[in-house]
């Protein structure tokens, strides 16, 4: 049997966190969270099915991978083949077209792309919310990149009621999110061993339980487009989810001084009347949100700060979806 298939998914940027969860086995969060897909950044992963194979094999930016990032590949393979009742091992590649492991949600990309080609070449018609459950195994916020544009990830209390969901297309609301990248360094602490930290803060019980409160009010002003409500939610639940960070055992510190700088800038932007605001998920590079109308002039003030390496710039992007060989 040969058998083989190409996905291509976007990273996302939590609006509402994740971090933490109920299950960690099946990556069950400990509270549901709110996303905007990445267009323009991707993973395209290609997974070929074959009985000539003897183990199952992973190159990553046409690096060959063993040891964990191996594992966690044949951990999602696994589950696909007994879903699918194939025994057969997998060469699996995946091209990624912005800097993984440093915050910019690349293991969500590469495993909701995963889960989509490993499932259809295993010969599965999975469904999306099947198929963001699957994606959700191999790394939490997968869920999120699964569906398209603006996306809720409910929480959940068991294995098939945690999934992801659409809550608006890509056209609904014209942000830009501004990616100032201070590091393109892999993290010394991924967000599958943060999440297990998490519980080691006094502050994570206050955070999960206060999270609905902040769902609510960012899933409204998403869906009205009020810009002065949404940037304040999203700055107050990035703060918070840092907060538990730096305050877990031992003590996670993503941020770097240009981190700073540009929490700083993009407040006194906001303050100068510019609609923007910064969220930061677990890494030193901050996301840098503002409707697109403002993005030249804020990309022109990111830049100038020091310690900013470049601006990645992404608007709302589309689902998960299969590639034709030889096509886009």
């Amino acid at each position: 049997m040969k058998k083989k298939a190409t996905a291509l998914a976007h990273p996302n940027i939590a609006f509402i966190k994740y971090w933490g969860n109920q299950n960690q086995e099946l990556r069950i969060p400990q509270n549901g969270s709110l996303s905007m897909n990445l267009s323009g950044l991707e993973a395209r992963t290609t997974v070929h099915f074959d009985s000539d194979l003897h183990a199952d094999q992973f190159t990553l930016n046409d690096e060959p991978m063993d040891g964990a990032g191996l594992a966690r590949v044949t951990k999602m393979l696994d589950r696909v083949r007994r879903l699918a009742g194939i025994n057969q091992y997998a060469s699996v590649s995946s091209q990624n077209n912005f800097p993984t492991g440093s915050g910019i949600a690349s293991s969500a990309a590469a495993f909701a792309a995963l889960a989509l080609a490993a499932s259809t070449a295993a010969g599965l018609t999975l469904s999306e919310k099947e198929t963001s459950i699957l994606a959700r195994t191999g790394s939490g916020s997968a869920s999120r990149s699964v569906p398209g544009g603006f996306v809720e990830w409910q929480a959940g209390s068991d294995h098939e009621s945690s999934y992801a969901f659409s809550i608006a297309p890509p056209e609904h609301w014209d942000l830009v999110d501004l990616v100032a990248v201070v590091s393109q360094e892999h993290k010394a602490t991924g967000s599958t061993a943060g999440h297990t930290l998490a519980d080691t803060s006094p502050f994570q019980s206050a955070r999960v339980q206060d999270a609905p409160r902040r769902i609510d009010i960012c899933r409204t002003a998403l869906l009205e487009k009020d810009f002065d409500a949404f940037a304040e939610i999203v700055e107050l639940d990035s703060n918070m989810m840092h907060a538990v960070m730096q305050t877990s055992s031992p003590r996670l510190n993503y941020w770097r001084p240009a981190t700073l700088a540009i929490m700083h800038a993009v407040q006194e932007l906001r303050r100068g009347g510019i609609p923007v605001c910064y969220t930061i998920d677990a890494g030193p590079n901050v996301h840098v949100l503002c409707p697109k109308e403002f993005s030249d002039e804020v990309s022109e003030q990111l830049i100038n700060i020091s310690g900013v390496i470049k601006i990645l710039a992404a608007s709302p992007g589309g689902p998960a979806k299969l590639i034709p060989e030889g096509g886009n």
